[in-house]
């Protein structure tokens, strides 16, 4: 029987789900989350350019809290409780040749739990990395930058300090939030509830993106409004709209898409060169 009906027959009947389960049970859902670890299982991946959803994976890791106890782990500043196998982390006990082998540096007090996967050559800087994220190979996950449960991000972005990319673990057929790959997030950013930014995308300081944003791109002679996600190589910062209330009228948020990326801009390029192509500064 493979993984996946095993874990959907045990999703069918989730309630009887606990640590006294099947050990067989156990051992699938273990594998899921070794899988997801090694990047052998992605929660979500790009197949014939549209992504798709593997929900039988969010099941497996929202099984894993039903088997698991809660336990204490001790510091030498603090102790925490929490569910056992995700108390330590990741690289609990790695020697330097397993570092070494994984292949990506990861600096102090950047907690990255099981079931998350690093790409080569990726860099963490003091961040947050939950069970489930992708982090492609040559991103930066620059200082308090935070990767929900589930979200995948691609190879050589740039995730800069602050921003926050949410998980969205439940309900399972939610997708998650998806950052293509080449994508530059200005610092403070926020992208949640299944966003997708496609690939190449610059987004400026302090863009806040969730489900029900307008996102309004500006650039021809009329707005056209979108929502859910962002265009390949789109430039945005952030924006207001007047919206009518009883009290009157008030500006509340919205993204603005001021330009393309040029194709002469370097992928790794800075954020404010990449804003100073069409004179804006953020």
């Amino acid at each position: 029987m493979s993984l996946e009906k095993i874990i959907n027959d045990a999703w069918e009947k989730k309630d009887q789900v606990n640590q006294n389960s099947d050990q067989s049970l156990k051992d699938a859902i273990n594998q899921v989350i070794k899988d997801l670890d090694s990047g052998k299982s992605r929660v979500a991946e790009k197949i014939n350019g549209e992504w798709k959803t593997h929900q039988y994976l969010k099941k497996a890791i929202m099984l894993s809290f039903r088997i698991y106890p809660m336990d204490n782990l001790s510091g030498p500043y603090s102790s925490w409780y929490d569910k056992a196998h995700l108390l330590k982390g990741k690289t609990a006990n790695w020697t330097k040749e397993q570092h070494e082998a994984a292949g990506f540096r990861m600096t102090p007090n950047s907690p990255v739990r099981p079931g998350s996967f690093i790409g080569k050559n990726a860099v963490l800087m003091p961040c947050y990395v939950n069970i489930g994220a992708y982090i492609g190979a040559n991103t930066m996950m620059d200082t308090f930058s935070r990767a929900g449960s589930c979200c995948q991000i691609g190879k050589n972005c740039h995730i800069s300090a602050g921003s926050g990319i949410g998980g969205v673990l439940e309900p399972v057929q939610a997708s998650p939030v998806i950052i293509e790959d080449n994508v530059f997030l200005g610092s403070r950013s926020i992208i949640v509830e299944g966003v997708k930014v496609e690939k190449e995308a610059v987004l400026g300081a302090n863009v806040v993106l969730t489900g029900s944003t307008k996102i309004i791109d500006v650039t021809g002679s009329k707005p056209i409004y979108l929502k859910g996600y962002i265009p390949e190589k789109s430039v945005v910062i952030p924006g207001s709209e007047p919206k009518k209330f009883n009290a009157g009228s008030f500006n509340v948020p919205c993204a603005l898409i001021i330009g393309k990326r040029k194709e002469s801009t370097n992928k790794k390029t800075s954020l404010n060169e990449a804003l100073r192509d069409y004179n804006v500064s953020v």
